[in-house]
């Protein structure tokens, strides 16, 4: 390899950010400045910084250049490798799918995330290039991005904005076919906005990002995307215009054109209009039938726990940016545009909701736990009145974590004699199978490394911030003798929010230094955290352990962590014992971060939330609560709190530090292995991804490409196919529309038959014609199971003259496992393709 060979190797793996997860792939970057590594975790700037001297001196060791010949090797047999989409997937109509969010998590080296949605952005955007899913991510380039934390000495948080300088991400720009940077344009009011384009390379799949800081702008404009999460409710609506407007179009320029449109939550909801607007050029339809068409393709993720959570608007605000788009682009009128947002069409006053326009923009919603699931349907129950709330269709995929980028290099190299390379892209849990024969003894020695290793990063860390904070010298160097590494490790860290309750171990202080300082079974923790700058309950919770760590005997047991982000995420999930996860239930929509503890051998201890609520078992982890969710939260707050206390003092503590004789913790170390080979496996974004591309994306594909008729849509005759399917659903939701009223039931009768029951109901159809209905019976479900449902079957056509015109027979017949009088009977719409109550959400009850 000769230097310009070597240089050309190391930009391209500089720039594939798939190296952020390749442990083998930091020698290189640490041996050519691992001060600046250490700091910025960020191979790009090393090798923009580093000099070309050195860089050359580093190609003529051999051992440097066998290093980056095998990762460059390890990185072109991934990308070459048959993947698990193509084997299964040979010669699909599914060729890409669009994935628009707000913020991805790749790196530590891209930081254009905050928190819990980036991470799933990130990491399933990772998972879609180890399977080979066609996916494109589409986003926002932040230039200040998500706020950096400093804690003063007085224990409050400082928000630090440093810029993001793009010469210095592992981004590139992306050019025309003419080699021109490609630039978008977007109206706003008044002035248009130039959005500069980037891409990030993520193994085999792209991140397309958008920035307004282009010079030919206005100057307001060139900072729509200088925040994440910044700013009032106009600089949101700018940037969400820019993510999904500007991120369609974006896609159309460069010639990609996505079957299927995945929107991570309601932020990016603009793209289904730009979508449909897109259709209606091509097509020559109107707006409806071009978003009835368009809507089959797109899958809308909500991950909001509590209707407040959505992003709202002023219907000023949006007449204000899209008043002339919804005239000129959509050709409907604003107040159209708005009903659009709106649980009451009718009523001007209220706000535009973003997670409205999306699920009447999709052909899909989902949720991203099952409880998750349970709770969308209550919230977005408003949408689909009369419909039981067991069918509000919001279906759900439980989240996952990307299981390379979050396991320690100690994790790796036990899992690597557990399984092969690309275990974590099976969903039958192979993986797991070589844990369970590990001994005792290698999983404790595992453990032990882990906590030591966690210990050391952490003093360091701690050291480094509190001289950032102004400390002495003193307290600097106290700082690194802090924390013992064979100590019982607890770790919480998250968001510091109020629903979050970060607060709870702190609502019995004396009972947490009891625990803390025990002769003999001591306890430690690690805690980290932001809080929005606006939230300032938030930044309270944050003074609260501050002042605990600093005013009592906790200082040399308790240590808290400036700054939490993937970095500082990464050395805790490495290192933990236990994770402590507390939020009030329902609100953890999913919660990931206890299932990257996963692979490292960490155990979970949950309030029975979110994921938790479906993942735990007795013998895999630890929980606090009833499962229910309660009103009052002083109460329950008291309640879990001793609760929480009850499961360290006589379950985790006690496990940890009963030992053998040959000073292993058996019963203890059962736990770990059982919750590593069952939850780890389940809990990747690799079964996520599999997931969404069986239930959502695969099917989408082919129903969009059946609306749309023409080539790919060729075969899928069922229903309207042909060009004008979007006029001919409008045609079919408009004769609903005028005739539903005239529906109506009459004699219900119920038969006890040798098998059961035979029920016999009498419907008028008027106007409507019986191949458009469905006549069920409908049965409440009992104890959680889901509801019974049982189509009716038309006995003869409806007559047509007489008294009688437009009466129908229905009859089914039923098991006798449960009392006639639990069914009722029902019509509701149907048409082939067409996602009810989803699409049309009609309802009529016999009674």
């Amino acid at each position: 390899m000769n230097p310009d060979e070597g240089l050309n190797t190391l930009t391209e793996l500089a720039l594939d950010l798939r190296t952020a997860w390749d442990h083998g792939a930091e020698q290189l970057w640490r041996q050519l400045d691992e001060p600046l590594w250490e700091f910025t975790a960020n191979p790009w700037t090393v090798l923009q910084t580093v000099s070309a001297a050195k860089i050359r001196q580093a190609l003529a060791d051999p051992r440097f250049r066998a290093t980056v010949e095998r990762v460059a090797a390890a990185r072109r047999a991934s990308l070459d490798a048959p993947a698990w989409f193509d084997v299964n997937h040979p010669g699909s109509v599914l060729t890409q799918i669009a994935y628009f969010s707000m913020e991805f998590m790749l790196s530590e080296a891209l930081p254009i995330y905050s928190g819990g949605l980036g991470n799933v952005a990130g990491d399933q955007l990772k998972s879609a290039s180890d399977l080979g899913v066609p996916v494109v991510g589409v986003g926002l380039l932040y230039s200040q991005g998500y706020f950096r934390q400093v804690i003063d000495r007085a224990g409050g948080q400082q928000a630090l904005y440093p810029y993001n300088a793009p010469d210095q991400l592992p981004i590139t720009p992306l050019r025309t076919a003419e080699g021109d940077w490609l630039r978008l344009k977007v109206d706003l009011p008044g002035f248009p906005v130039w959005l500069r384009t980037w891409q990030a390379r993520v193994g085999r799949t792209r991140l397309l990002l958008l920035d307004s800081n282009d010079a030919a702008n206005f100057p307001a404009w060139r900072g729509i995307t200088s925040e994440l999460y910044g700013g009032g409710p106009e600089l949101r609506l700018r940037q969400e215009l820019i993510l999904g407007i500007g991120g369609w179009r974006l896609l159309a320029a460069l010639g990609i054109e996505p079957q299927v449109c995945h929107l991570n939550e309601g932020h990016a909801a603009f793209a289904v209009l730009e979508r449909a607007r897109a259709h209606m050029q091509a097509s020559g339809q109107d707006f409806a039938a071009a978003l009835a068409t368009t809507r089959a393709g797109n899958l809308f993720t909500t991950h909001t726990a509590v209707a407040a959570g959505f992003d709202r608007f002023a219907p000023e605000l949006i007449e204000q940016y899209l008043g002339a788009y919804a005239k000129s682009g959509l050709g409907i009128s604003t107040e159209q545009l708005l009903a659009l947002g709106r649980a009451n069409e009718q009523d001007w006053s209220e706000s535009f909701n973003m997670a409205y326009l999306a699920i009447r923009g999709s052909g899909a919603v989902s949720g991203v736990s099952r409880l998750h699931g349970q709770v969308s349907r209550q919230i977005f129950s408003n949408l689909f009145p009369r419909w039981p709330e067991q069918e509000v269709p919001v279906g759900h995929v439980t989240n996952g974590v990307h299981v390379p980028t979050w396991d320690s290099e100690q994790a790796e190299a036990l899992w690597s004699g557990a399984c092969t390379a690309d275990c974590w892209q099976s969903p039958d849990g192979a993986a797991a199978v070589g844990i369970r024969r590990l001994s005792d003894a290698d999983l404790w020695r595992f453990r032990n490394e882990s906590r030591a290793a966690l210990i050391s990063a952490a003093r360091a860390r701690l050291a480094r911030m509190l001289m950032v904070s102004g400390e002495s010298q003193e307290a600097c160097d106290a700082a690194r003798q802090l924390l013992d590494p064979k100590v019982l490790t607890l770790g919480f860290a998250r968001r510091f929010a109020t629903y979050k309750r970060p607060n709870l171990l702190l609502r019995d202080t004396a009972r947490l230094l009891r625990l803390l300082s025990h002769a003999e079974y001591p306890v430690q923790l690690i805690i980290a955290g932001k809080a929005h700058p606006a939230d300032e309950p938030g930044q309270a919770l944050i003074r609260q352990w501050l002042q605990f760590i600093r005013g009592t005997d906790a200082r040399n047991h308790v240590i808290f962590l400036a700054d939490y982000d993937m970095a500082v995420a990464q050395l805790l999930v490495h290192g933990v014992d236990v994770w402590i996860n507390t939020p009030r239930r329902p609100w953890e929509a999913c919660g990931t971060s206890g299932m990257k503890v996963l692979v490292n051998g960490g155990i979970n201890l949950s309030q029975l939330d979110g994921w938790w609520a479906e993942a735990y078992q007795p013998d895999l982890g630890w929980a606090i609560g009833d499962a229910q969710t309660h009103g009052d939260e002083g109460v329950w707050d008291d309640r879990d709190t001793a609760a929480l206390f009850e499961v360290l003092e006589r379950e985790v503590v006690p496990q940890f530090y009963t030992r053998d004789a040959a000073g292993i913790p058996t019963a203890w170390i059962a736990r770990m292995r059982q919750s590593m080979a069952t939850l780890t496996p389940q809990f990747s974004s690799s079964r996520a991804v599999h997931d969404y591309t069986q239930h959502y994306y695969l099917p989408a594909a082919h129903e969009w490409l059946r609306r749309r008729g023409g080539p790919g849509g060729k075969g899928l005759e069922q229903g309207p196919a042909k060009a004008d399917a979007g006029r001919q659903l409008v045609s079919w939701h408009q004769r609903l529309d005028a005739a539903w009223p005239q529906l109506r039931f009459q004699n219900l009768s119920v038969a006890t038959t040798a098998s059961g029951f035979q029920f016999d109901v009498q419907l008028y159809l008027g106007a409507i014609a019986p191949q458009d209905v469905a006549v069920q019976l409908y049965a409440d479900g009992i104890d959680g199971a889901g509801p019974q449902v049982y189509d009716m079957t038309l006995q003869s056509a409806p007559a047509t003259g007489g008294g009688g015109a437009g009466w129908g027979l229905y009859r089914v017949a039923v098991p006798a496992n449960r009392p006639a009088g639990d069914y009722t009977a029902r019509v509701v719409p149907r048409l082939a393709g067409v996602a009810v109550p989803l699409e049309a959400n009609h309802i009529l009850w016999q009674h």
